[in-house]
């Protein structure tokens, strides 16, 4: 089954620390779960856990994939991760470049 431009997503992930996030990251891209990930720098969480607010350090991660990979994508970083109940979001891309999508979409098919 080929891809279209329905298909992509950006997977919104978070990580505790850089090295956790870099780990990800390779896993993904390593394994032809995502075409690209980008790390970003820290930022501060504000969140409700177990009844209380907490305030943690996290990094960014945004996978660009396709909705097809997404389920074997959020096994494999639940598999990986450090947290009981990692952050995995996917959006759908409602608008891209033509050549971007076009790259996007050719690295869906070299698993």
């Amino acid at each position: 089954m080929s891809a279209s431009a329905d298909d992509a997503i950006v997977v919104f992930m978070t990580a505790a620390n850089g090295e956790e996030a870099a780990r990800l990251a390779d896993m993904l891209v390593g394994a032809n779960l995502a075409a690209c990930v980008q790390i970003l720098p820290e930022m501060e969480s504000v969140y409700r856990w177990q009844g209380k607010i907490e305030r943690q350090a996290e990094i960014l991660l945004l996978a660009k994939t396709t909705h097809g990979k997404f389920a074997e994508l959020e096994r494999e970083v639940r598999a990986l991760h450090s947290y009981d109940t990692p952050e995995i979001i996917a959006v759908p891309v409602t608008a891209s470049s033509a050549p971007y999508l076009k790259w996007l979409l050719a690295t869906d098919s070299h698993g």
